[in-house]
């Protein structure tokens, strides 16, 4: 890729240092952000970090002067408010400026749950049935829902809130749960029913034309045996209870071909249709019986070294250096304002 000037926008409290000497980048908070930024400056790329917070007038001043060709969104929220990180895209399309990853469009389909899930519904890919209790409402299963149920945030990702006690067996339960998230979340609550199965993640590139990245499994068997198999808060983010219970990650294994290719039809269907573009990587659990359920589409997910999205991409043959610059590539020949 030809050499350019690339504005990184993070965000304010994930600006790396400048001096790394004495720090231990692998376990960092901004390790995502530093990966990034100093991999584009190693491929020789003029790279012109931001951090953003709660002012969109320094993203416009910032391309006034510095002009980058690109900007690489790594921004999670805006003003401390995950759910908002479209509107800065929003803002990159009113300012004709290329970025990298998912278009404003497809993160507000994407990052609401229950909208996604009932447009996935529409084309026939299977999700678990599932029901939304705002704030302020007491919960009150409908009796299609049984038990047991699974309650989590409506907008936040990243595990955010999900704990073993998120897995409920009866309506007490349940609604002590749906309190939780109210209250200590502030967010609205998503009740569905609990899949039993394989954690897979898979990985996409593209905006017409899609790459699909091999199949990725979330190793849940070491888990101790009186707790369910999902993945919750503290396995994702705590990496010493990750290797007391030996959580690993890596190629899925002992998938028959014909169910690892509904699996990447499945995945494609489900980028289309919420109008996604640049990378994501989509969630899904694998039954027994073999039927394959969509949990959820991250747009612009985790892309530090040495995670799910880069591993899986390096099994394609496409290393780090390379993954940045094809992500960018598509950046720029998205077209801005195309409604998917």
């Amino acid at each position: 890729m030809k050499k350019t000037r690339v504005l990184a926008l993070v965000d304010d409290s994930l600006v790396p240092p400048e001096d790394t000497e004495g720090v231990d980048t692998l376990t960092a908070l901004w390790k995502t952000e530093f990966d990034v930024i100093e991999t584009l400056r190693e491929e020789g790329h003029d790279v012109l970090v931001l951090g953003v917070g709660s002012d969109l007038d320094p993203i416009r001043e910032a391309i006034r002067e510095f002009r980058p060709r690109i900007a690489f969104n790594m921004i999670e929220a805006f003003d401390n408010v995950a759910s908002f990180d479209y509107n800065v895209v929003a803002y990159l399309e009113l300012l004709r400026q290329r970025y990298t990853g998912c278009n404003s469009r497809g993160l507000v389909l994407a990052r609401d749950k229950s909208i996604s899930k009932k447009i996935l519904h529409y084309h026939r890919i299977d999700v678990a049935d599932f029901e939304v209790f705002p704030r302020g409402r007491r919960a009150k299963r409908p009796g299609r829902l049984h038990f047991p149920l699974i309650v989590k945030s409506l907008t936040l990702d990243a595990s955010i809130g999900i704990s073993q006690a998120s897995v409920v067996e009866d309506d007490e339960r349940l609604v002590d749960r749906v309190r939780f998230i109210h209250e200590s979340l502030e967010t609205d609550a998503l009740v569905e029913e609990y899949i039993e199965g394989r954690e897979l993640y898979v990985g996409l590139l593209g905006n017409d034309r899609l790459q699909v990245l091999p199949v990725w499994e979330l190793d849940l068997s070491g888990m101790p045996d009186d707790g369910r198999r999902i993945a919750t808060e503290r396995l994702k983010w705590n990496l010493t209870y990750q290797k007391k219970h030996r959580i690993v990650s890596g190629l899925a294994k002992n998938l028959p071909g014909e169910i690892r290719k509904h699996i990447v039809s499945v995945c494609k269907c489900v980028y289309r249709s919420l109008g996604l573009s640049g990378y994501a990587r989509i969630d899904l659990r694998l039954r027994e019986d073999g039927r394959v359920f969509v949990m959820e589409a991250n747009p612009n997910p985790q892309l530090a070294y040495g995670e799910d999205f880069a591993e899986s991409a390096e099994k394609a043959g496409l290393d780090y250096g390379p993954l940045l610059e094809r992500i960018m590539t598509l950046g720029l020949r998205w077209e801005t304002g195309r409604l998917g």
